[in-house]
């Protein structure tokens, strides 16, 4: 991302009330089209949510809804942020972030590719709905394999373990990983907000695109509570 070659809680009234009217009118959300992490230009979004190319590449969106409806949602009171991720399976053991998206509408992954970021207008930890999204660089030019480079080889069965501002573990468990094209991949489903509680993973993966310096696709991680 920044034109280099990467891999893929508090708010203030404006970002949150930004955010959440576009989180209300879609119950979705950086990978968005796809995500962005691991490799230069990231796209561009339409909305609050991150684009299909900027999760680490991803994209999302579409108009905001009614103040009155961005009112009514949580405030940063009720949320748990993760704050570290541990996957066992893969040997990740990562600080974890909240971000946002940028002024492009890409997902804001974290600048240090050792670190991943928690869309922060999404769901928190013990929510009772939704996909909480973390994503993740795969990979730098300047600072090598990213936390999420071989998140690729995560199987379904491992165990993702987050740690919350409030100093609680939670363990979860893979179901399903997947490798789509970005061009293809849907974001609105994966930054949903409704539906069971779930986590959903981004970096970039497939093959890397010398011309546009991006991978071409997104790999994509489910896990649910254990």
């Amino acid at each position: 991302m920044n034109g280099r070659r990467t891999g893929g809680v508090s708010r203030t009234a404006g970002a949150h009330r930004y955010a959440l009217a576009a989180v209300a009118a879609v119950a979705v959300a950086v990978v968005v089209g796809a995500v962005v992490f691991g490799a230069a230009a990231t796209p561009r979004a339409t909305g609050d949510r991150p684009s299909a190319a900027s999760v680490t590449g991803a994209q999302p969106l579409v108009g905001a809804a009614p103040a009155t409806q961005a009112a009514a949602l949580p405030g940063p009171e009720a949320v748990i942020a993760p704050t570290r991720l541990i996957i066992p399976a893969i040997g990740v053991d990562a600080p974890v972030v909240p971000v946002g998206v940028d002024d492009t509408g890409a997902f804001a992954a974290p600048d240090r590719v050792g670190t991943v970021g928690w869309y922060r207008y999404g769901p928190g930890l013990d929510a009772p709905a939704g996909s909480l999204v973390i994503g993740g660089h795969v990979d730098s030019a300047r600072e090598g394999p990213g936390a999420f480079f071989r998140l690729r080889r995560l199987e379904p069965g491992a165990r993702l373990q987050f740690t919350g501002t409030d100093g609680r573990t939670r363990d979860y468990t893979v179901t399903d990983r997947r490798q789509i094209p970005k061009s293809a991949i849907d974001l609105q489903a994966y930054f949903d907000t409704t539906g069971s509680p779930r986590i959903t993973l981004f970096t970039c993966g497939g093959a890397f695109d010398r011309a546009t310096r991006n991978y071409e696709d997104n790999i994509v991680v489910t896990a649910e509570p254990r």
